[in-house]
């Protein structure tokens, strides 16, 4: 079987690793598996599932494991340039400076784009996307060094919109629309039906990445509802990898936008994603946007110290749902859960590289313990409980200490599933609105934006807070994501605040790397930039769990170069 077979098939497990460990994973033993390195040292291995052990947290490690990423998008709703205004946006575009994000390509790791779509051609009818990558799509040549999907050029775009059947010519489709509004709201521009609308950076060119979706082993592993659209890690990996890429080969500023979130994993910055995000925004001429997800009021996150108790209230039947306990050095904690019947679970501590399971007698729920004394990356305790066919009721996991030295506190953060994952509410009965940020918002080098709505001049709901976990910063800013018009209508959420700043972003690659004025700039100095220019309203202490380092504003940030 081929390597491209294997990435693509359901017979092979796939293993995110950032060093050669597949002789470990393996045992030296005879097994059928293809390695790809992504970039950076991280790699993915494809092993055929039966010849190795079914998938688990203890043998294989949480971090190997993909996480899946799900999309932040909230609700659809004439076009209304007030987002926009609030930004800077437009002031920028128009003369003195007349910055649209010439010369600079914004690339969506998402849902696909609608090429047809007239927001993303010019003035003459040819389209301003200068390649898909179609990961769905394996009919065609993959882009050069990759090894599967279909990649579509500018060329092949054109000939298909002069095409009356296009999608004979071009096949990729977003059925979804996601990927189309993220699009439009950054780099659309479209004149008729009465209307002028126009994205954040009109002029920019643009490049797409489809991602599949996850295979369903990792779906059944997760408990992911079957409507949910999922992706996995590894994908969203090599969409980067491409994405970045073309930085060299178009020698051009790249910005990369990511509407994309899952609340899996440590939510402190050392994921296998945000890691490799930090290595991208590091590098010259290149700027990375993520939102900051639509998790705040979701009833999704808890904290607390130990010993304490938490509740979960599973609202109806369904198959299933995952949560991860993360706590913190020195400490190491103990997990006992008692059913809503009453029943309760012996008490299991940390044997690092053990699973449990955990059976009722008078119920019919499974729940599979994953423990790890200290997780590879974060280097924290962590608890995963998988939750099969939960009871509806009310659940309580008690978390006390096992092994406890003087100096922890015993702190603990617990997260549920992102909403869209779920077959049916679940949440905490006590739970905390902050540090719900969804991964990969807490990646350090990135931008990451919350939600505010521009309308009111108030705070989204929805929108995720900060900080990170282990305190660190984090969002940046905060960006208007509310009744923001797009190709196919007026949109919510986090995905369309990091839209628009990614537009904003684009504005000044052009200025600072396409007009010459901070050729060597990177993400974090363009964060830095943007973070100087924000509007910061004297009643609140920045930064802040809400708005960060103040609202986005990039006529401030090139005010504030002026009075230099």
């Amino acid at each position: 079987m081929t390597c491209q077979e294997m990435i693509l098939s359901e017979e092979f497990l796939d293993v995110i690793v950032d060093y050669d460990v597949i002789e470990e994973i393996l045992e030296g033993a005879d097994v059928e598996f293809c390695y790809r390195e992504i970039d950076a040292g991280y790699g993915v291995a494809h092993v055929r599932r039966s010849q190795v052990r079914p998938i688990s947290i203890g043998y294989y490690g949480y971090a190997t494991i993909p996480k899946l990423y799900g999309l932040m998008q909230a609700g659809e709703q004439v076009f209304d340039s007030s987002p926009l205004a609030a930004m800077g946006n437009i002031r920028v575009q128009n003369p003195p400076l007349a910055l649209q994000g010439s010369g600079v390509i914004i690339g969506f790791v998402d849902t696909g784009i609608d090429y047809k779509e007239d927001a993303f051609r010019r003035e003459d009818g040819s389209t301003r996307i200068i390649s898909i990558w179609d990961q769905t799509i394996q009919t065609g040549a993959p882009p050069e060094g990759f090894l599967y999907g279909t990649e579509y050029r500018r060329a092949d775009i054109d000939r298909a919109l002069a095409s009356p059947e296009p999608e004979t010519v071009v096949p990729s489709t977003d059925t979804n629309g996601h990927g189309t509004r993220m699009a439009s709201a950054a780099a659309g521009s479209l004149l008729g039906q009465g209307l002028t609308f126009r994205g954040a950076a009109p002029l920019a060119d643009i490049a797409v990445v489809k991602l599949k979706g996850a295979k369903r082993y990792l779906r059944d592993y997760y408990l992911i509802d079957d409507r949910a659209e999922a992706f996995a890690e590894n994908d969203i990996m090599e969409a980067v990898k491409y994405l970045q890429q073309m930085a060299v080969a178009f020698s051009r500023p790249v910005v990369i936008v990511i509407g994309l979130g899952t609340n899996m994993g440590s939510h402190d910055g050392t994921s296998a994603l945000d890691s490799y995000l930090n290595i991208v925004a590091g590098r010259r001429s290149r700027a990375v946007v993520v939102g900051g997800g639509n998790e705040g009021d979701k009833e999704h996150h808890y904290e607390n110290f130990m010993p304490s108790n938490v509740e979960i209230r599973v609202a109806g039947q369904m198959k299933g749902f995952c949560a991860e306990i993360w706590g913190s050095l020195p400490d190491a904690y103990s997990v006992s859960i008692r059913s809503p019947g009453g029943e309760v679970s012996p008490v299991i501590d940390f044997r690092n590289g053990m699973d449990r399971n955990v059976s009722f007698i008078f119920e019919r729920t499974r729940i599979q313990v994953g423990i790890v004394l200290v997780e590879k990356d974060a280097g924290d305790p962590l608890i995963f409980l998988r939750f099969e066919n939960p009871t509806p009721g009310i659940w309580t996991v008690t978390l006390t200490a096992s092994v406890r030295r003087l100096s922890g506190d015993g702190q603990y953060h617990m997260w549920l599933p992102i909403e869209a994952f779920l077959e049916d509410s679940v949440t905490f009965l006590q739970p905390s609105p902050d540090v719900t940020l969804t991964e990969p918002a807490n990646a350090s080098q990135v931008i990451t934006v919350s939600t505010y709505d521009s309308y009111t001049d108030s705070w989204y709901a929805p929108s995720g807070r900060g900080y990170s976990r282990n305190g660190s910063i984090k969002p940046d800013l905060a960006a208007p994501g509310v009744g923001v018009y797009t190709a196919l209508g007026e949109t919510d959420g986090s995905c369309m605040a990091a839209a628009l700043t990614a537009g904003c972003v684009a504005q000044f690659l052009e200025w600072a790397v396409v007009d010459g004025n901070a050729y060597a700039v990177d993400s974090r100095g363009t964060k830095s930039y943007l973070i100087q220019g924000a509007d910061r309203p004297g009643n609140i202490r920045y930064p802040d769990r809400q708005w960060g380092y103040g609202r986005i504003n990039i006529n401030g940030t090139f005010e504030t170069l002026a009075r230099l």
